[in-house]
């Protein structure tokens, strides 16, 4: 399994990482922590014989002149689960969020071989930052107490990447222009 995922500027990317460790630090479950992934919102995930065949695609979507991706703006508005181990956080899908994944569903949706996972398909796409995961009931009550005091917030999305997964591995990453 591959992704492809949104990076956030340093506020904000360091008010999720604090989010992550609260949530580590209340159930126990220090699972994004200690495998290092860094916090993301994933755009795509895709199946592929290996992450090579996967790079072409990547580098051209992020190369192209005339269609350069730019950094923008998402508030992120609520918690939720992903029932029975995720917690997260969520933005809700403006003009630009939904044209980023789009773009980026666009460059791999016909790559031979390669299937993209229905639930990162648009319109099925349910955009989430994960603060929390392989957490156990109990483990769950405990991420979800201690992220009561949750207010939204505005985070701005400055880098795409592709990625290997279980353990998280950077393959290739672009900063967006401004």
């Amino acid at each position: 399994m591959y992704l492809v995922s949104a990076y956030f500027d340093e506020t904000s990317n360091k008010i999720l990482e604090d989010y992550i460790k609260k949530v580590a630090l209340a159930s126990g479950n220090d699972f994004y922590i200690a495998n290092k992934v860094p916090a993301h919102l994933t755009l795509l995930a895709l199946e592929a014989r290996t992450v090579e065949e996967l790079i072409p695609n990547f580098e051209e979507l992020t190369l192209q002149d005339n269609t350069k991706l730019k950094s923008g703006e998402i508030s992120i508005v609520t918690v939720g689960q992903l029932m029975p181990r995720v917690l997260y956080l969520a933005p809700y899908i403006n003009e630009y969020l939904f044209d980023l994944q789009a773009r980026v569903y666009e460059a791999f949706k016909d790559l031979p071989g390669v299937k993209i996972s229905s639930y990162y398909k648009p319109y099925s796409w349910l955009p989430h930052i994960t603060i929390g995961k392989t957490l156990i009931s109990e483990q769950m009550l405990r991420g979800v107490e201690v992220m009561q005091d949750f207010r939204s917030l505005n985070g701005k999305i400055v880098k795409i990447g592709l990625e290997k997964v279980n353990p998280h591995e950077d393959v290739r990453s672009v900063n967006l222009l401004v």
